[in-house]
């Protein structure tokens, strides 16, 4: 099938500027751009009157199985009804614009598997199975009183226990030999673990080595949740690729985002949901207690690493019915950054954080098929791309979604 988009205006992300066009897609790829262009036989033809087009939206950290924000319960579930839930999810991702995204734990090689051969509607899916976490870690849901934890490899759920290099070693190749896309680590604690404090650091830097050199191995590489400097300059040093998070970092930090070419992915909107409807969607109380904890430092964090040049990707991070708030992102980032450089964090920074530069977040000819016509100018108005109002249509791999 092929698809043939007349008069658009046509967005080039790395410099920021549109040029009006036909764009055609043919096998899943954007085959040509340019004027009056030809309709092979069979083509699709959608004139677009001008209107905007924007390549489709990466969200680099979401978590695809989670359905509810009581993270430890998802352990529990059948893993047929895991799936089901992840199928809603992701397609209501897909409508909101966003045709790939990066699952931050929790979804594995079924749910990517079923996405790419057209079972489940939605949008592209990187995983990393389940992210590796210390005994009393960031993805450790037991309570104080259980000792028992399941590791059967068919139980749903976030997170692995793994304690020592070798062990971290062992899972890491685990998860790679699934076909993970990427490793996670817990490098410091967080909201949703119900035993650790978020001023913790975890594992020790062997176990960080450790999980680097494995994926190092296998041509990927691993993101780590961090909230302090602390924790996040420690992972920096390790070698970790991406910071999930990172509202607590310093000047410090800023430097050795630099200086090992790493990325910062910022998630400042799971905070305002977790404040506002968390409760409701099952966050226990002893996380509601930990929210204030980073609700406040995440933009001024945001504004720091921007002013450092950091190399800033959009991520969200959401859970439960909060899914929804997905776009809200754009209009918090926007209080600190400019809308193309916003735009930039969800496509070509996104893209090479993920190893698809050229491939996804761009409409260059040879890349994925994958792009939104929105009704207006999401460069002048912030609120374009944070409201899926906005989106007229949403393509994927050549084909309106």
């Amino acid at each position: 099938m092929s698809l043939l988009l007349r008069n658009g205006l046509l967005l080039d992300v790395t410099t920021g500027t549109y040029a009006e066009a036909d764009l055609r897609c043919a096998d899943g790829r954007i085959a040509e751009t340019g004027h009056g262009l030809s309709a092979p036989d069979g083509t699709r033809v959608l004139d677009l009157a001008g209107a905007h087009v924007v390549p489709g939206l990466i969200d680099a950290h979401v978590h695809v199985t989670a359905s509810t924000a009581d993270l430890g319960s998802i352990g529990s579930m059948a893993p047929s009804y895991v799936a089901a839930h992840s199928a809603r999810i992701m397609s209501g991702m897909l409508d909101r614009g966003f045709t790939t995204v990066r699952d931050a734990s929790g979804a594995d090689f079924g749910l990517a598997d079923a996405q790419a051969e057209g079972l489940i509607r939605g949008p592209r899916l990187l995983f990393c199975g389940k992210g590796l976490s210390q005994t009393g870690g960031h993805a450790d849901f037991r309570g104080r009183g259980e000792h028992l934890h399941d590791e059967h490899p068919c139980c749903a759920g976030l997170g692995r226990v793994a304690d020592g290099a070798d062990a971290v070693r062992a899972a890491a190749r685990d998860e790679l030999r699934k076909g993970a896309h990427h490793i996670k680590v817990m490098a410091s604690g967080g909201v949703a673990s119900p035993t650790d404090r978020i001023d913790s650091t975890q594992y020790s830097m062997d176990e960080l080595r450790a999980a680097v050199e494995e994926a190092e191995a296998a041509n990927r590489y691993v993101a780590a949740h961090a909230y302090t400097a602390r924790a996040v300059n420690r992972a920096l040093e390790a070698g970790i690729r991406s910071i999930e998070h990172g509202n607590l970092i310093d000047d410090g930090s800023v430097e050795l985002f630099l200086r090992h070419d790493a990325f910062l992915v910022p998630t400042l909107v799971t905070y305002w949901a977790l404040k506002e409807e968390g409760r409701a969607f099952g966050l226990p109380e002893g996380s509601v207690r930990k929210v204030d904890e980073v609700l406040g430092a995440g933009l001024a964090a945001l504004e720091r690493a921007a002013r450092g040049g950091v190399r800033l990707v959009y991520g969200t991070d959401l859970l439960g019915g909060m899914h929804r708030h997905q776009n809200r992102e754009f209009r918090l980032r926007c209080e600190v950054q400019r809308p193309i450089d916003v735009l930039r964090s969800a496509t070509t920074v996104a893209a090479e954080l993920a190893g698809l530069a050229g491939e996804i977040g761009t409409l260059a000819v040879g890349a994925h098929a994958d792009l939104l016509v929105l009704d207006a100018d999401p460069l002048a108005d912030a609120g374009v791309l944070a409201d899926p109002e906005h989106i007229r249509h949403v393509v994927q791999a050549g084909a309106i979604a």
